[in-house]
């Protein structure tokens, strides 16, 4: 098994850069891609400022900090991809760019390096089959916000060897993560029991049973959840929970997964969750306020 030193992550979004951030702070060298020169510059100031946050609560010194930023660079270039040791895919979750992102890594990687996807519920089997090394293809689910949740998902495709899973379990080690192995089957485990919550939520809310705030009150008051369904879903973005529950839909062929019309609608209108500043609430004034 090669040991990993560098380790490539594509897609800046705030799956990717919490990907870089964990795997930097570990003292891997690490290179985080995106399309976009913005997205990366936001990127870079996202995880300086999360890092100063841990910094501040004592979770790391101010020389792990600084030396976890020295061995990041951000780049719109895959051909400093040459001498990844693993790189990672964390793109939105929509197969065909995910599937193009893989086309191009493989004109850029070398042959030994291992590939993953932070997929939240496409096939990883599917994935790995695109490439020119399935038995080098591994899913690594990661949850968000990465520098903060425990979990990743591994998940072994239908060519995935032993040694790929093994370097997948010595990676979550070195990051300090707990592993939930996880069938290759649509949205795993964690999304496979969430997002069918969520979805159910929006259907509480479309038929009039109760209202924004209601629903999230009495699921966090009434079954202590941090953090309530429609709120978690503005969190994780409306666009993404649609293309979970249309994986699962397409994939298991069973209408207890078919995705709320409303869900539909608020995507529709573009109205993604925080990261646009409006979905199930609105965060665009002083404090949220419910938009249904």
């Amino acid at each position: 098994m090669t040991e990993l030193k560098k380790i490539g992550v594509v897609g800046a979004g705030q799956m990717g850069n919490g990907i870089a951030h964990v795997c930097a702070l570990a003292g891997y060298t690490v290179v985080l891609n995106d399309i976009s020169e913005p997205a990366l510059e936001k990127a870079r100031e996202t995880v300086e400022k999360n890092m100063q946050r841990q910094l501040s609560k004592e979770f790391i010194s101010l020389d792990e900090m600084t030396s976890a930023l020295d061995r990041m660079t951000f780049t719109t270039d895959l051909s400093e991809f040459g001498d990844v040791d693993l790189a990672v895919e964390a793109a939105t979750e929509k197969e065909p760019i995910k599937v193009d992102i893989f086309a191009k890594l493989l004109q850029n990687v070398s042959p030994d390096a291992y590939l993953a996807s932070n997929t939240s519920s496409i096939s990883i089997t599917r994935l790995a089959s695109t490439t020119d090394r399935p038995e080098r293809f591994i899913g690594l689910h990661f949850m968000n916000p990465v520098p903060v949740m425990q979990l990743i998902e591994v998940i072994r495709g239908l060519a995935t060897d032993q040694a790929t899973y093994e370097m997948a379990l010595t990676l979550a080690e070195r990051l300090n993560k707990t592993v939930a192995n996880a069938e290759d089957f649509p949205a795993f485990i964690v999304n496979r029991v969430l997002m069918p919550m969520i979805n159910e939520a929006v259907y509480t809310l479309y038929e009039g049973v109760g209202t924004v705030e209601g629903i999230d009150t009495a699921m966090k008051l009434g079954a202590n959840h941090p953090m309530g369904p429609l709120q978690l879903a503005d969190f994780i973005g409306l666009d993404t929970c649609l293309s979970i529950m249309q994986v699962l839909h397409d994939g298991l062929a069973d209408t207890k997964y078919r995705p709320c019309p409303l869900l539909v609608k608020y995507v529709e209108a573009g109205w993604l969750g925080r990261k646009v500043g409006r979905g199930f609430y609105d965060y665009r004034g002083d404090a949220p306020i419910p938009t249904r």
